[in-house]
């Protein structure tokens, strides 16, 4: 079969129409009941209310609160695995001994569900039995409300975030620093020039273009979070950890206002979407400069 057969059309075109259904289908119910007013438990005909649910929404404190959290856990935890990240590839990438068995190891928290991670956390971090409480109270000091103080409860989540996905953000910019020429180097370094003028005037600009994509893959991720908070806190204490994926849970499945929830994760697309434009849009002259 040649690549202008005819024939090639009777194998794509199904699957690509199978695809765009399975997909356009949910995305374009949700957006419809969005518009309703639609409550399973207790159940309520469906009306059409207009942007009355995304005004209920933004008129709605908790969802601001919600927001502003789910930022923070963000931005923190993500900033700190680009640090951490950087600075492991950066010494992985110079050869260091064992590195072979360090890149295994780095990868093992990423390859375990998320859900037996903050499961694990939960036991180790519990306030009154946990091994950390009790092995600090042997030396003297209190014991630390690691999930019940609303800071130290948000510090929790993003220390699981940041052990769990730092290795990503390893392995890609591991990646990255293997493929720079070597011949740049050379140069500087017949130049005099220091490791840390090397890393500033090299280095960093040269990964800048898949530094950004990194973070902005994490960033992306890092706003979904769900399962380590739910597991964790449960959005507690009272919501004050509460994420905007776990406050659509909260609406959709318990409380089965499927209307609400609609307008809530579309409400969700616009501000992982304008983010993402914003950081792109900053970012935008430092690319063209360094390409």
């Amino acid at each position: 079969m040649t690549r202008n057969d005819p024939i090639k059309h009777v194998f794509i075109w199904p699957a690509l129409l199978i695809v765009l259904v399975i997909s356009i289908f949910p995305l374009i119910y949700s957006l419809t009941t969005s518009f309703m007013s639609l409550r399973l438990v207790p159940p309520i005909p469906a009306h059409f209310v207009g942007f009355g649910n995304y005004m209920e929404l933004l008129q709605n404190p908790r969802f601001w609160n919600v927001a502003w959290t789910t930022t923070i856990i963000a931005f923190v935890a993500v900033t700190l695995q680009y640090v951490i990240g950087f600075s492991v590839a950066l010494a992985l990438n110079r050869r260091v001994p064992g590195e072979g068995l360090f890149r295994v190891s780095f990868l093992v928290p990423m390859l375990v569900a998320p859900v037996a991670v903050a499961l694990i956390a939960r036991q180790i971090l519990n306030p009154t039995m946990g091994p950390l409480n009790e092995l600090m109270t042997a030396f003297g000091f209190p014991n630390l409300p690691f999930l019940t103080q609303t800071r130290w409860a948000i510090g929790a989540i993003i220390s699981v975030e940041v052990w769990q996905w730092t290795p990503f953000v390893i392995l890609m910019l591991l990646a990255g620093l293997q493929t720079l020429p070597e011949d740049v180097y050379e140069a500087a370094a017949l130049e005099n020039a220091s490791p840390w003028q090397q890393f500033w005037g090299i280095t960093f600009p040269m990964m800048l273009p898949i530094s950004v994509a990194v973070v902005f893959i994490r960033l992306i991720e890092s706003y979904k979070i769900i399962d380590t908070v739910f597991v964790m806190t449960g959005g507690g204490p009272g919501i004050s950890t509460e994420t905007l994926t776990l406050f659509a849970y909260q609406e959709g499945f318990k409380k089965f206002n499927l209307g609400y929830t609609s307008a809530l994760s579309f409400l969700f697309l616009i501000v992982i979407t304008v983010i993402g434009l914003v950081y792109l849009a900053i970012l935008k002259p430092y690319l063209e400069k360094h390409k």
